[in-house]
């Protein structure tokens, strides 16, 4: 199996493994999209806590350049740390929800 792959498989199980927790009350759903031809995958929570709609996005990951950019993490999982302990190369991951002159300095890939 080839890298983008592999990365493609991971990401997918990770958003459909965090899609399982609970969320905050009221009747509220988690969605999970993959958009497998531009490798765009998000977590979204969706519904309504009695008047009020909710919606967020709370993970967005992709695939540019053959590494694997986090856009957003609203868990407390350590996503990249997830992706590392499943094969994901360090330099592979690209923290995009960092300002561009601070990701040098993140230990993690940059653009």
């Amino acid at each position: 199996m080839d890298k983008l792959t592999k990365y493609r498989q991971y990401i997918q199980q990770l958003l459909t493994e965090e899609s399982q927790g609970k969320t905050l009350g009221g009747d509220i759903e988690s969605e999970i999209i993959f958009d497998l031809v531009n490798d765009r995958y998000l977590l979204i929570d969706l519904g309504w806590n009695e008047h009020r709609r909710i919606y967020n996005c709370v993970l967005h990951l992709e695939i540019r350049e053959e590494k694997i950019w986090i856009q957003r993490n609203q868990t407390d999982t350590l996503i990249a740390d997830t992706l590392i302990a499943k094969g994901v190369a360090k330099d592979d991951i690209v923290l995009g929800l960092q300002p561009p002159y601070m990701r040098e300095y993140s230990g993690f890939g940059v653009s």
